[in-house]
């Protein structure tokens, strides 16, 4: 490809932009999709099943986030800048990109976001990266999460789904509608179309030149059907399922063994597939997703209540783990809800396959998450059953409900702030409210409600900024391909964000509870109760990194720690989860949202974000990591597993939208002590745990993955909401994760 080749994707994508920007916004969409698509299809590779990868754009428009700071129409300026520097252009063309960066620099859709901010807002919500700057929260810039009716989609086809759209245009025209909304879905559909006669000619001319491949000229035969009627086979099912799912931008996959699960009983009791061709279709659709590389979505969800034809769906889902245990690889992030009374094949294969080290699937109890979802979202049994979880963690209705995960709060950092009257001490500028000194703090009661005031200021800040995204993406675009398989949205004559959908709620991100809890512990315990040390002693220590203040750190580290069924550690976290999860909850009806509900699901910006936070009252040092979602902070958890586990099922899961419970076994538990194991986690599970991500691992192992990472590419770890090859993350990841209890 000729420099002057290299972004005329992009180039193209802006022009029709401009040409449709006073249009409505269902119009513009629509033909810009039809700039977008099949430009940005990466060709059929030599393995592959089923057509379906992506060769991403710079410029584009998606539901989805695309970098740190990119939604709905989105320009990734700096990797443009990048590319202009790595290549010679003509003056011409070098006219006309640095011409649309200048356009998309106020018109892309987190531009007009970020420009929609009030005063107030945009004076203490000042970063557009929140992993490199110190701060209390920060905005994310994204929509993100949607998970669409696949099983709406394998019932109508592309055809009958067009049917759809058709008679509810008639319908708008009749009573006065938005009929434009429903040309641009016809448009959008016509597109899609269009992309399967693409990959389609593209198999049969890749056939031609490899006539072993048998199963290219099967992929077009897939295409062209799915072109003109609904799936009737698993092969067709699937194809339809991957190929819209990419072209809409949707990365996590709902309930899959509920919409496949009776074409793949159907294909298997007639002939049509063997259990091996049926695995072997499997194992490629798996490949395609690792391929995608989300990195922190692609769930895919089986087991659970609620399914309709529940034996066919278990036979589907047992065929999902053994591709999961033969295909090592990262996404997808199979998920296994489970309940009593289920199949228990299906338990007793998963712990198998985490037992070989996958890291999948992760566990969800039916049983506590159900009643727990309907009280979190006001919903009734019958919705709360199709709740699933996305990307890192985070539970919304499928379908039904949206949850995108668009601020983060740091807070122990909102604790660093407070113990300074609201300086930062890593920088010296003020960063919050300035409630008082320390040591002027009486009581601990006066330190708890200051700690409190600087949380709730921030967290109304961060529901005000969801509320506000939702409207600027419900302006810029109705997000088509979402919206036709969305409830509500075509019969409600409404896009996704714009009044369409049945529920719409939002999730913040909490980061540092656990040493928030434990710092406000060990305060308690030694300056207010036993007075062991003075507030001025604790913040010396502090401000010097504990430097020359051994002794002090000594007694912090030593006071009670969240993890050990300690009531003392134990009491501090629910109060700090009580109190964030609650707050959070009320902002919902403030702002206009049907839910905004906290999420404890922390990626690896724990670590990150631990970077940017001074040394801390537990006795963790500056920079260094805070603990991971809902666990102990690493190697504090040190009576036991039985102990750590009465600990995490202590925080209610019916005032959150999910939380990560991360835990690390040996290999020689999972293969010698079986019976052990499953009476360990049936009575966390029978006590309350509402979820298991279980890293199976060798510690001896890990540490020599430091050392030669060449030799350990197979060592999956979870992260956080996600999983990784470990030898692949960041040095101070791997050392936090190497820090986690390992229980034998």
């Amino acid at each position: 490809m000729s420099p002057n080749d290299r972004l005329s994707r992009e180039l193209t994508f802006t022009a029709t932009y401009r040409a449709y920007q006073h249009e409505h916004p269902a119009l513009r969409e629509a033909m810009c999709l039809r700039a977008q698509f099949p430009a940005t299809l990466a060709e059929i590779e030599e393995h592959d099943r089923f057509a379906g990868r992506l060769a991403h754009a710079l410029v584009g428009v998606s539901p989805d986030e695309w970098g740190p700071t990119a939604f709905g129409y989105y320009c990734q300026s700096k990797e443009i800048e990048q590319e202009l520097q790595a290549h010679e252009r003509d003056a011409a063309q070098r006219r006309a990109i640095a011409d649309m960066l200048a356009f998309w620099q106020g018109e892309d859709t987190s531009s007009k976001l970020r420009a929609a901010f009030p005063s107030h807002m945009a004076r203490h919500l000042p970063s557009d990266n929140w992993m490199a700057d110190s701060g209390i929260a920060f905005p994310l810039y994204r929509m993100t999460g949607g998970t669409i009716d696949f099983g709406k989609l394998m019932a109508l086809g592309v055809p009958g789904l067009f049917e759809e759209v058709e008679r509810q245009r008639n319908s708008a025209a009749a009573n006065g509608g938005d009929v434009r909304l429903y040309d641009g879905m016809k448009i959008a559909l016509e597109v899609f179309v269009e992309v399967c006669k693409h990959y389609a000619a593209q198999a049969r001319t890749l056939a031609a030149t490899r006539p072993a491949r048998l199963e290219l000229l099967g992929i077009a035969q897939s295409l062209d059907s799915i072109a003109q009627s609904k799936p009737q086979t698993l092969r067709e099912a699937r194809q339809l399922f991957w190929l819209y799912a990419l072209v809409a931008d949707v990365r996590n996959y709902g309930r899959m063994d509920v919409y496949l699960g009776d074409f793949y009983a159907r294909d298997l009791d007639r002939g049509v597939l063997t259990e091996d061709e049926a695995l072997a279709l499997m194992q490629a659709l798996w490949r395609l997703m690792a391929a995608r590389n989300t990195r922190v979505h692609g769930r895919v969800i089986i087991g659970g209540k609620g399914r309709p034809h529940e034996a066919n769906a278990d036979r589907f889902a047992l065929l999902a783990m053994e591709a999961t245990r033969t295909v090592h690889a990262i996404e997808p992030q199979l998920s296994l809800r489970f309940y009593r009374g289920m199949n228990p094949a299906l338990m007793e294969k998963a712990l198998t396959v985490i037992g070989e080290g996958r890291t999948f699937p992760m566990l969800y109890n039916d049983d506590v998450n159900v009643p727990a979802v309907m009280k979190a979202f006001c919903l009734e049994h019958a919705e709360a059953e199709q709740y699933v979880p996305y990307g890192c963690g985070e539970y919304i209705i499928e379908h039904r409900s949206f949850g995108t995960p668009s601020g983060v709060i740091n807070l122990l950092k909102a604790l660093e702030v407070t113990l300074h009257n609201g300086v930062d001490p890593l920088t010296g500028k003020r960063m919050g409210l300035a409630l008082g000194a320390f040591k002027d703090f009486k009581s601990f009661d006066e330190l708890w409600r200051a700690y409190q005031k600087q949380v709730e200021f921030f967290v109304e800040l961060m529901a005000d900024h969801e509320a506000l995204e939702y409207k600027i993406a419900g302006e810029a675009a109705p997000f088509l391909y979402m919206s036709m398989l969305y409830d509500d949205c075509l019969s409600r004559g409404k896009g996704v964000f714009s009044g369409g959908i049945k529920y719409l709620g939002g999730t913040l991100e909490t980061y540092g509870n656990t040493n928030t809890a434990d710092s406000l512990t060990a305060i308690k315990e030694l300056v207010y109760d036993k007075k062991v040390l003075s507030p001025e002693q604790v913040l010396a220590a502090l401000d010097a990194n504990f430097e020359g203040f051994a002794q002090q750190r000594r007694l912090l580290l030593n006071a009670p720690k969240y993890g050990n069924d300690d009531e003392r550690a134990d009491g501090m976290l629910l109060q700090v989860h009580d109190h964030v999860c609650n707050f959070v909850r009320r902002q919902a009806d403030r702002v206009g949202l049907h839910s905004y509900l906290v999420v404890v699901i922390n990626n690896s910006a724990n670590t990150l974000m631990g970077h940017q936070t001074a040394a801390s009252a537990d006795g963790r040092l500056a920079g260094e990591p805070m603990a991971n979602g809902n666990a102990p902070s690493g190697g504090s958890d040190r009576k036991g597993a039985t102990a750590f586990l009465n600990s995490i099922v202590k925080p209610r899961p019916s005032i959150h939208a999910g939380a990560v419970q991360n835990m690390k076994f040996s290999r020689e538990l999972f293969a010698n002590g079986r019976t052990k194991l499953r009476a360990l986690l049936d009575t966390y599970f029978a006590k309350g745990g509402a979820q298991a991500m279980i890293t199976v691992v060798n510690r001896k192992e890990l540490e020599a993955a430091l050392l030669e990472p060449e030799k350990y590419q197979h060592l999956f770890v979870r992260v956080g909401g996600f999983s990784a090859r470990f030898v692949e993350l960041a040095r101070d990841v791997q050392l936090e994760i190497l820090s986690r209890t390992l229980y034998a």
